[in-house]
């Protein structure tokens, strides 16, 4: 027999309906708190890239590959960059952008730290993606300045959120005293180089445990210099150690006291490195040569440049390095780099080099 409902009796019909399968099979609902728990930078599946531009037209990108970072449950993000890491994809690159351009050794670490706020994020559960403007800080090579970036924030599900930049990032290396820095790898590598730097960015985070939020306190700790270095570990061959020499030779962050040979403790960082490499080196012969500006005698400038590089070579010897493996020359003002006509030029020619005799 048919039996014929009433809309009066089929609506509740289908609303109880409804209400069974949703206790049967509830649906996991997304937290509209855009940092509950916290969440923590999954490194291996984020990225910072840089894009350069040497030789008028020639565009080279390059990327770090440690970084870390979080977000706390009140909305503080920090990233922290390794600048050791520094990837070209090809060694004596990574060395000279280490050593010449972001003088890794005083400067280990880059900051990048966000205020969010929760308002701009709180229905991202819902919307999924979001296209907003972020104020953030910069702390790099001794310098921190406040900007702006375009960023994409995407939820790839309830607990992996993804933060992308969405426009180029201009960085001007005169903002960060990296000019300086230009100048050497310029030099070194005998081309010209655009004076300014293109950024970008693919962060992705995981959110926290309940019960383990994430605290700034986890990402305190400074890096050591060298650590995060991309290079083959152990002794290295001729060519890398020949290579490494010229590069440490055009650092110019071995520092005196003015007419004098006394180290600057400003000097340790550079040799403690020199060290390392020097010491990875064991089959090789260096000579430590001292040279000097116009200013004196050439008699002075000769004595004063043989007890800089003494000093250097008795410093390396304090680490562990054999004097014979040491041979200490001074040139005095015989072998300028330039014109001795200018403060700078003058700093330029008070140098320390390595060269590998053997």
């Amino acid at each position: 027999m048919t039996r014929f409902f009433s809309r009066r009796t089929l609506l509740p019909r289908i609303l109880a309906l409804l209400l069974a399968i949703a206790v049967v099979e509830p649906v996991a609902a997304q937290s509209a708190d855009p940092f509950e728990n916290g969440w923590i930078l999954d490194a291996e599946s984020s990225d910072l890239r840089f894009l350069s531009v040497k030789k008028g037209d020639l565009a080279e990108t390059s990327h770090f590959v440690n970084l870390s970072g979080l977000i706390t449950p009140d909305g503080k993000a920090q990233v922290k960059v390794l600048m050791d890491s520094v990837d070209t994809s090809i060694d004596l690159r990574n060395v000279r952008m280490r050593f010449l351009f972001f003088e890794t050794f005083k400067f280990p670490e880059a900051v990048i730290s966000v205020e969010l706020s929760p308002d701009v994020l709180r229905d991202l559960h819902s919307t999924r993606r979001k296209f907003v403007t972020l104020p953030y800080t910069l702390t790099l090579h001794g310098v921190t300045l406040e900007k702006e970036a375009d960023v994409a924030v995407t939820l790839i599900s309830n607990d992996r959120v993804n933060v992308s930049s969405t426009t180029p990032i201009a960085v001007k290396l005169s903002d960060f005293n990296l000019e300086g820095g230009r100048e050497k790898l310029q030099e070194a590598a005998n081309v010209d180089i655009v004076p300014l730097g293109v950024v970008s960015f693919d962060f992705v985070f995981d959110r926290s445990s309940p019960g383990t939020p994430p605290s700034m306190e986890q990402l305190a700790t400074v890096a050591t210099p060298g650590a995060a270095a991309l290079e083959t570990k152990g002794n290295m061959d001729r060519e890398a150690c020949v290579g490494r020499f010229d590069i440490l030779s055009r650092t110019g962050n071995i520092y005196f006291n003015p007419a004098s040979a006394r180290l600057s403790p400003e000097s340790y960082p550079l040799l403690d490195n020199l060290y390392d490499i020097v010491n990875r080196c064991p089959d090789l012969v260096i000579e430590v040569g001292g040279h000097t500006d116009s200013d004196g005698s050439d008699a002075t400038n000769q004595a004063l440049s043989e007890r800089r590089a003494g000093a250097v070579a008795a410093y390396l010897g304090s680490k562990g390095i054999a004097s014979a493996r040491m041979k200490v020359v001074g040139y005095g003002e015989s072998r300028p780099v330039r014109a001795n006509d200018s403060a700078e030029n003058k700093a330029r020619n008070r140098r320390i080099e390595f060269t590998v005799l053997n």
